[in-house]
Formats: structure tokens, sequence, C-alpha cells
């Protein structure tokens, strides 16, 4: 009789070799996985202790309690907080309503309306003047790119950071919220330009006080009447008769 031949099952199958010719186990670390060592005694006392040590560290620091707003924080001296629409030297507005700080804004939270100026209502030196200027800050996240916009450094930021409010309608801050106050010596716009200068005059610097004589114009675009500048210079003569 011939023999049968051998099962199959029983072969063993050959070993897999790798490019230089050495064996690889099958199963081992190659593109199906990564063998990874276990973890050792040491290491598993010191990564606890490192993790903790940041804790303790902390345990011993001196307390740093703010007493605010009992005791108002001080601020960097270049802080970026609420911003300052400014004045020149003699009470013109440095506006001139080109938009550019509503352009450069990322969040969009500047919106600005400009108008041209007139001798019988200047509000700035040059041609135009921002009519309508508001800034909201629901949106505004006090980047500074609007003020490095600014060609008439008119938009500036103050160290005021107590923004918060009840209502979304109070975050937007208007023109009369945002322009800064009068200084002594100033006279409020509109006003006329000092004379004999022009605008670029302003811009260099040379004008540095208000004109002797100037007067506050009527604010027709605001809706005041002569009659009213009067009633309110004849007020002001009586408080001073008395």
């Amino acid at each position: 009789m011939s023999e049968l031949p051998e099962s199959r099952g029983s072969e063993k199958p050959p070993k897999a070799t790798g490019p230089t010719g050495s064996s690889v186990a099958s199963g081992g670390s190659g593109a199906g996985g990564s063998a990874q060592s276990p973890q050792s005694s040491d290491d598993k006392f010191q990564n606890p202790v490192a993790g903790f040590g940041v804790t303790f560290k902390a345990m011993f620091k001196k307390r740093l309690t703010e007493q605010y707003p009992e005791t108002p924080k001080v601020t960097a001296p270049r802080f970026h907080g609420r911003h300052q629409l400014n004045r020149h030297p003699d009470g013109l507005e440095k506006c001139i309503g080109c938009e550019l700080c509503a352009w450069a804004c990322p969040a969009d939270a500047i919106y600005v309306e400009g108008a041209d100026n007139t001798d019988e209502e200047r509000y700035s030196p040059g041609e135009r003047y921002g009519r309508v200027y508001q800034i909201n800050y629901a949106r505004c996240i006090l980047c500074g790119l609007c003020i490095e916009a600014c060609p008439t450094r008119a938009l500036t930021m103050t160290n005021d950071f107590e923004l918060a409010n009840t209502t979304r309608e109070s975050l937007i801050y208007t023109k009369d919220e945002l322009l800064a106050g009068l200084e002594e010596g100033m006279v409020d716009s509109p006003h006329a330009i000092f004379p004999g200068m022009d605008e670029q005059d302003y811009y260099r610097g040379l004008v540095t006080e208000v004109a002797p004589g100037t007067e506050r114009q009527v604010a027709v675009s605001k809706g005041e009447k002569p009659s009213d500048r009067d009633s309110e210079s004849n007020g002001s003569a009586q408080g001073v008769d008395a």
C-alpha cells in the first residue's frame, strides 16, 4: 500500500524574513502595531509627584487679593480701554469722518457717518467731520487696530475698563459719550478756524490755543436755532451779574 501524504495542518508556516535576511516573528512590531515597554515602577511614582509639585508650590505662595472695586486697579500706561475722540487745542474735533477706523475694525464694531463742514458750522479744521460716530462694545475686542488706522490721531484708547452694563443698547457708545471733554481755554465745536491758519497748520501743531474772541457757532445740523444760543448767552450773563 502507498503511504498517505501528511496532513497540511501539521505543517508549520515559514518564518518571514526582513530586508536583511533576519527573521521577523508574526504579530510583532510592524505595520500592524507597535510594541510598548511596560512602565517602570519609578515612573509610576515620579509622575504623580511631579504633577502635585505645582500644587505644593502654590500652597506656600503669598496670597494676592484684589480689593476691587473699593481700590481701583492700576492698569498699564498703554492699556487698551475705552476709546476717546480727541480735540485740537482750540476745541475743534480731530475726527475728519474718513471711516478708516470702521474699515480696519475686525469685529465690525464701529459705525461712522461723515459730513461736510461749512463756514457757518465748522466742527473740524478740514473739509469733513464725523457727524455720527458709534462704537458697539458688545462687539469690540479692544485690539487697537482702529487707532492705528486713524490718520489724524483723533481716536485713542484710555485706561477706562469698566464697560459692563445691563442692556445691549447701553453698550453702544455715541459721539457725545466718546468725545473728549473741554479743557481750560477751549471753545466747544462748532466754531471758526483759527484766523490765518489752515488744516495743515493744525496737524503741524502750530495752533496751541483758541483764538481771542472765538465764539461757538449755532449747530443747525443738531436742531439748534440762533434764538436758543441767544437765550443761553443771556442766561449766563444774568448769572454773572447776580
